[in-house]
């Protein structure tokens, strides 16, 4: 599942659970539904994060080269 539709899905839960109609058994599950989608996009944010990390370290690495022209 794609970060996007995991919000969504995590977004759905939360009001579910909000308008207080399920029953117990019924709010353990969505709870325990919605921790695992949390799970899921931290993991997501933090591998976008690394990602942007390693590509910031190789903007900094950039030195200027002239140009030279093929002949």
């Amino acid at each position: 599942m794609k970060f996007e539709e995991s919000m969504q899905e995590l977004e759905k839960i939360v009001d579910q659970m909000e308008r207080g109609n399920l029953s117990i058994d019924e709010s353990l599950k969505k709870f325990s539904e919605g921790i695992e989608l949390c799970k899921a996009c931290a993991k997501e944010l933090d591998e976008a994060k690394g990602k942007v990390t390693i590509l910031q370290k190789q903007m900094t690495q950039l030195v200027e080269q002239p140009f030279e022209e093929e002949k």
